[in-house]
């Protein structure tokens, strides 16, 4: 969430960065300078009201103290304390609709982020790894998948529907054995401690990462969440959401808590299911595993300082490529432009993999900065050394190290071979046995 007091400063800053995104700061704020004017003039005559009425407790006193009659001015007394109550619960109530307009509000992106409207806009900033040349036309994953026998859409969708897949016999343990290696290279090479968080989260913690109100036809809910409620800001305790991503639960470990300075910074990384609705992506990538429901993911998630955030979100991105780089799998860097940048990020990187068997780069990882946008919904501050030092917000920063069905799908199309066989890459054979080849299934 934005800093109401930057708002409140910066309006005009703040309405172009909306609408260097694409959004209408109108549609967004709403009324928000009539509710700022209304509030500011609650708490004035509010402020007045108290003024006076310690003036009438002076004269209370003075006149009881002389042995005169002090009935009129308790009687005014009184009456201000009621319209002091009734100013308080209007600046109150003032206070809350700005609140949950500004829950509606993206972050603002760093000034570094081009201006644009989409994907098209996005400059590349690195290139890796040369793309592999063949003497056959390459196959898409589901159709090698299906001819292996390691991938079986049809039944999972008879299991469960459209978006679903169920990996067999060798295309199961590859997808196995990527998420030991990506989980092994963060711990014991690149620095993060392991979490196994819950894959089911309450309102508020979807609330502080920027999932609720916003994005709540995206998440699948249990039957004890109120979609209603949390559009209207309400967040209860005891509601449960299918994560769409670690960075939910991971995240919001530290929600309401103040850090010490030199733990920072904290690098977690954690595997879980993802479950998403999808609910803005209909009729898009529908053949294949690219865009599913259930996915899963290995996740990198920082709390740094802000004059660290920069070069952690460096350091966060190399760490995703590095994974790239070890399975010899060519990619490209994005810088997202303002109209592509997500709903919390101010700056993100995004790696996108080359995919033979469509002929295209495609997504793979998103590395995120979202500077205090997360820790201010969160409440994640941390306290400096020094007895005298006030709690700051934590810069968060987040990112897909990787989506392991994505990195699944780029080994089956990269590594295929004329004979439909798919070469396990050299990195990974060691978690999966000494296996160098996936054959046909039997």
């Amino acid at each position: 969430m934005l800093d109401l007091g930057f708002v409140r400063g910066n309006l005009e800053v703040v309405e172009a960065k909306l609408r260097a995104r694409g959004a209408d700061p109108a549609a967004l704020l709403g009324d928000f300078r009539a509710l700022d004017q209304s509030r500011r003039q609650a708490i004035t005559q509010s402020e007045q009201l108290k003024a006076r009425r310690n003036e009438l407790s002076q004269q209370v006193g003075a006149l009881k103290k002389a042995g005169q009659d002090a009935t009129a001015v308790m009687e005014e007394t009184r009456a201000l304390k009621e319209k002091l109550d009734e100013l308080d619960k209007a600046a109150a109530e003032f206070d809350e609709k700005m609140r949950l307009a500004l829950s509606r509000v993206p972050n603002l992106t760093r000034d570094e982020v081009p201006t644009g409207k989409s994907e098209a806009d996005n400059p590349t900033i690195k290139t890796w790894g040369e793309k592999k040349s063949y003497d056959f036309a390459p196959k898409p994953h589901w159709e090698l998948g299906a001819e292996l026998g390691i991938l079986d859409l049809d039944r999972a969708t008879k299991l469960s529907g459209a978006r679903f897949a169920v990996y067999m016999g060798q295309g199961a343990k590859l997808e196995r054995a990527l998420i030991n290696f990506m989980l092994d290279l963060h711990t014991d090479k690149q620095g993060y401690t392991e979490v196994l968080p819950p894959f089911m989260v309450n309102s508020k913690s979807l609330y502080g990462t920027g999932q609720l109100p916003k994005f709540a036809d995206d998440l699948f809910r249990c039957s004890d969440a109120d979609a209603a409620c949390a559009a209207k800001g309400e967040f209860k305790d005891n509601d449960h959401w299918l994560i769409p991503t670690a960075e939910v639960p991971v995240t919001n470990l530290y929600r309401d808590e103040i850090l010490d300075e030199a733990r920072l910074p904290i690098c977690l990384t954690a595997y879980t299911p993802c479950f998403r609705a999808e609910a803005g992506a209909a009729g898009k990538d529908t053949r294949g595993i690219i865009r599913q429901h259930q996915f899963q993911k290995v996740e990198m998630v920082k709390f740094v300082k802000p004059e660290d955030s920069e070069a952690e979100h460096e350091k966060l991105t190399r760490n995703a490529e590095e994974i790239l780089e070890l399975l010899e799998l060519p990619y490209r860097r994005v810088l997202l432009c303002t109209g592509d940048t997500g709903f919390s990020a101010a700056k993100t990187f995004d790696l996108e993999v080359w995919l033979p068997g469509q002929g295209l780069y495609r997504e793979i990882s998103s590395c995120s900065n979202f500077d205090a946008f997360q820790s201010r919904r969160a409440n994640i501050r941390y306290r400096a050394a020094g007895p005298k030092s006030k709690p700051e917000f934590v810069h968060t920063l987040n990112g897909s190290g990787l989506a392991v069905g994505r990195t699944w799908v780029a080994i089956v199309e990269n590594y295929q071979q004329a004979d439909g066989s798919v070469i396990v890459p050299t990195a990974l054979r060691p978690y999966l046995g000494g296996l160098e080849r996936i054959e046909k299934q039997k």
